[in-house]
């Protein structure tokens, strides 16, 4: 049993590999936008590679540099992650029914970590119970391609003339593009949800007291109060009730 054991954990490894290496390019470029913006906001190369590496998760990512270079407090900073990142206890909550009931707890702690969008996506659509070792192999080539995107992009800030570092800098924005669009082209109201913010937030800075707020605090309020009207005026169907 223990070798029978061990060659399915091999495979199941190799052919995370092969499932994380597509994410993990995906993940280089990304995070070398982000290193461009670290870089203005003024982390170093070191503090860039850290950054990425205990924070995988572009969207909360790019939430933590904003709230950095704005000189918002680390409360905070800490509060925007927290909302932002806020999705990845629904996906982790419904990855664990597609795990095994005697998964060791180790197991379920480092697996939660790399809970992404592409990695959630590719673990729960694994057939049968979800195998650590297929998750810590699309980890070995997904994260690390992460980490090391971040500081390239710091690097290259310092290096590359600041018009081009600039013009680069606007590439961080196509990333949020392509995360609200498709969603908003087929949700009437996550298309909804999406206007408000920037019109709310655009008031929010004319208001009188308002915008004397931090940009967090800012985010925080805004991000509760819009998706808590939305998720009362437009909840999500049970997709049992909706069968």
């Amino acid at each position: 049993m223990a070798v029978y054991e061990r060659g399915r954990n091999k495979r199941e490894y190799i052919h995370g590999l092969r499932d994380g290496f597509p994410i993990g390019l995906g993940y280089l470029a990304v995070s070398f936008s982000l290193g461009i913006t670290a870089k203005y906001a003024g982390f170093s190369v070191t503090q860039g590679f850290w950054l990425s590496l205990l924070n995988v998760a572009s969207a909360g990512e790019y939430a933590g540099i904003a709230q950095v270079s704005a000189g918002a407090t680390l409360l905070e900073t800490a509060l925007v992650i927290l909302v932002t990142n806020a999705r990845y206890l629904l996906m982790s909550a419904s990855l664990s029914q597609h795990v095994a009931a005697d998964m060791k707890a180790y197991h379920r702690f480092f697996i939660s970590f790399g809970v992404t969008d592409e990695l959630f996506g590719i673990g729960i659509a694994h057939p049968g119970y979800l195998c650590p070792a297929y998750m810590y192999g699309a980890f070995t080539t997904s994260i690390p391609l992460w980490a090391i995107g971040t500081p390239l992009g710091i690097i290259a800030g310092n290096l590359l003339p600041e018009l081009l570092v600039r013009t680069l800098s606007v590439a961080i924005f196509g990333m949020f593009l392509a995360i609200i669009i498709p969603p908003a082209r087929r949700d009437l109201a996550i298309r909804v949800c999406v206007i408000v913010s920037f019109f709310a937030s655009y008031f929010w800075n004319m208001a009188p007291f308002l915008k004397d707020l931090s940009a967090g605090t800012k985010t925080i309020i805004l991000t509760v109060v819009i998706a808590a009207v939305a998720s009362v005026v437009r909840p999500v169907e049970d997709e049992e009730a909706a069968e």
